[in-house]
This record gives structure tokens, sequence and C-alpha cells, in this order.
């Protein structure tokens, strides 16, 4: 064999052993149980999105490993995503969140950035709704009653200086109004000081809220959403989600407030594996355990893929840094 020719033979041998190595990383599959980890307490909103995630994945046999759930609600969902911070490079983990991903950061100092996990996916929205007493006519009579009497309607919500507060906030500067927030351990609790008449509205998401409005003890005035949520079945005799008015409908100057479920792997994981959770996730919404939650839940059954997801990240860090701003809550 001449120089030349061992030379080319060398060549296709390593061109050969890069296309195999390629192709193995394109193929890439996961080799033992995959833990996914939930920025929230056990029967929560992430909890439930999680376990539904996992039902599915296991009934339609769409994974040939097993799963396992593990909650780390603490710090508001922090302990959830500094384990995932700690996990680098490790592909059989997933962090199951929300937005609080990238604003948890903003307003805490805490041991890990968002930049410490990598996006796969924004599976669903939540729609938030204004909630409020049965006696209240619709939004636009909640709103004159805070404007008459600034500083005395109060409004309660899921924690300080998280998405209920800062919709409040939103909300108080679209209108021109000003509310007494009075923050709660969770929307369930929040749900319940409105059905006993110690608030006077809420933002809730709509499953944290539908057993009182089906014993008839707090109204719907308005979704937060540019359209009218699907109808679905009546929640009440008479009323169903699709019957409720956009809050543009109502008169609010506030179009749209969502939250997204998200899913994040540690950082440093290739790309292989995000496509890999990103076909996976995207094989669990076809199931008939995904369509039922999203009827259950009431919520937006809205796709973003690793790369759509980073991009509505940085709208929506830039959008919710503004805020905070303006509000005191950033933090150094």
């Amino acid at each position: 064999m001449t120089t030349r020719a061992a030379r080319l033979a060398v060549a296709g041998a390593l061109l050969a052993a890069a296309s195999f190595a390629t192709s193995v990383q394109a193929d890439w599959k996961p080799s033992k149980t995959i833990e996914f980890v939930v920025t929230g307490g056990p029967g929560g909103g992430t909890d439930q999105f999680a376990r539904t995630v996992q039902a599915a994945i296991t009934k339609n046999k769409l994974a040939d490993v097993s799963l396992v759930v593990v909650n780390k609600g603490g710090g508001s969902g922090a302990e959830g995503f500094i384990q995932g911070k700690m996990a680098a490079g490790e592909p059989h983990k997933l962090i199951f969140g929300t937005s609080n991903e990238w604003m948890l950061p903003m307003v805490a100092k805490l041991a890990f950035a968002p930049a410490d996990l990598k996006p796969v996916a924004a599976m669903a929205f939540d729609e938030f709704i204004l909630w409020g007493k049965p006696g209240t006519a619709d939004a636009a009579a909640l709103l004159a009653s805070a404007k008459a009497a600034p500083g005395d309607v109060k409004m309660g919500g899921s924690q300080s200086k998280d998405v209920d507060q800062l919709l409040t906030r939103l909300l108080e500067k679209a209108a021109s109004v000003k509310f007494i927030y009075v923050p709660f351990k969770s929307g369930n609790e929040a749900a319940v000081q409105l059905s006993g008449g110690h608030i006077d509205a809420n933002t809730n998401n709509p499953s944290e809220s539908v057993g009182q409005w089906k014993a008839g003890t707090v109204r719907p005035l308005c979704v937060f959403s540019p359209k009218r949520m699907a109808a679905g079945a009546k929640v009440t005799a008479t009323e169903g989600w699709g019957d409720v008015p956009t809050c543009r409908e109502a008169g609010l100057p506030l179009e749209e407030y969502r939250m997204p479920r998200t899913v994040f792997t540690p950082a440093r994981v290739p790309d292989e594996v995000t496509a890999y959770y990103v076909a996976l996730l995207e094989k669990v919404r076809a199931t008939p355990e995904w369509r039922d939650y999203i009827e259950r839940t009431a919520q937006t059954d809205r796709f973003l893929d690793a790369k759509a997801l980073a991009g509505f990240i940085t709208a929506d860090e830039a959008r919710m840094r503004a805020t905070f701003k303006d509000e005191g809550w950033l933090v150094n």
C-alpha cells in the first residue's frame, strides 16, 4: 500500500468512526431509572404535572426504563432547582417547575441560577382567573370598589413576591387601582379565604378554586387570556370555563398572564439528550392521560420545545425584571 493510500485508509476509518459516534449520540436513550425532581410538595400543581407525565410514559410504554418522582419543594421550589444544579451533566434527571426557575433568583439570594439548568420544554400554560365573591357583579364592579376605597379591597394570593402578587401589581398598574395584597401559603388556602368572605378577590388558577365555584361560594370574573378558555363540561348547573369572559372583554386593560409548566435537565447535558426528552414529552401529549389532565385542570395545551422555551424565558425574564425593579424586589 502506498503512503497516499495508507493515509486515505486512515482518514476513511476516522470518518467512519466519527459517523458511528454521531449516530450513537443521536440515538441516545436512558440506561437507568429517570428521576423526576418536583419543585413543589405532594399534591400541588407541579406534583400533579410530573405525576401525569410519569403515568402517561409508564402506561403507554413510551420509555424502556422506570421513572421515580421525588418532591423537593422547599424554598418555593429552590430546593429542587439546587438538586438539578448539583447534578450537572447527569442525563437521567428531569426537573419539573414553572416560571419560578427564573423568577426566584431575582427576588431571593439562592444557591442556583437559571443557567444551572437546561430548558427542555414547556408542556402547558396555567391560566389565571380573577375570582370574586358571589355578590360581585363582574370585574368592572370589583375595580370600581377598589377605586372608590383605595387600599381597602383585599386581594389574596399564594406567597409573597411570587406570581400572584406580581399579577396583582400588574393589574393595579394597568387599571390605576390599589389593593391590599394578602399572601397565603397556597392557592388552595386563598380559595378558602375568599369562599369564607375574609378577602374580596384572588387570582387563582382554575383548578385551585373550581370546588368553591361548584359550591357557589366564589365566582370567576374574568380570565387573563387573549381568548376564552375551552368550553368543556359544565362546572356549575349553567356555566363552564368557556363562559368566563376574558379580562379584556370585562374592561380590564391587562390582556394576558399565564404560567408555563416547565421541564429542565441539569446543565452540561448533551443536546442529544435534550432532543430525546423533547420527543418523549411530545409523545406524552398524545396520550389519554395527558388529555384528561388538561381538561381536569383547565390549562392551555401549548407546547414549547427547548429552543422556543429558551426564547420565552429570555423575554419573560426581561419583563419580570422590570416589574420587580419597580417594586423594589430585586436582590443584588
